[in-house]
């Protein structure tokens, strides 16, 4: 019998992949024990919902680092499997506020996910 708990597949939307690769090792670090997580069913302790998506079950992970805020978006609407939707260096001078570009990527990106995750459902139900 496997004792091993089950781990939801992560699907990286876009160039969220490739945004945290660049990111620093610490913040790779951390970002990628929160998917890790989210993968197993539980939570980061850090991860609290992104702002302007209530109810919608989108998460954010954010790290600070060497002066620099870094953030993981990602949601678990879609049961079963875990949707990294952006991920980014939070440039704004402007207080705490995400940027209009990144909420509409972030939207944007969701609907893509929904439409991965209606395909990808298909295929697992057909074989």
């Amino acid at each position: 019998m496997d004792t091993r708990e089950a781990q939801k597949p992560l699907f990286w939307m876009g160039t969220t992949r490739k945004s945290v690769r660049d990111f620093p090792d610490e913040v790779r670090e951390v970002l990628g024990y929160g998917l890790y997580l989210a993968q197993k069913g539980s939570k980061h302790p850090d991860a609290k919902p992104f702002r302007g998506f209530r109810g919608s079950g989108v998460l954010e992970i954010v790290e600070d680092h060497d002066g620099n805020t870094y953030r993981a978006v990602y949601t678990l609407k879609l049961a079963g499997a875990v949707y990294v939707l952006h991920a980014f260096q939070k440039k704004s001078k402007k207080g705490i506020a995400t940027p209009k570009h990144d909420l509409d990527l972030v939207k944007d990106r969701l609907k893509q996910a929904r439409k991965h995750y209606a395909e990808w459902s298909k295929q697992r139900e057909q074989g």
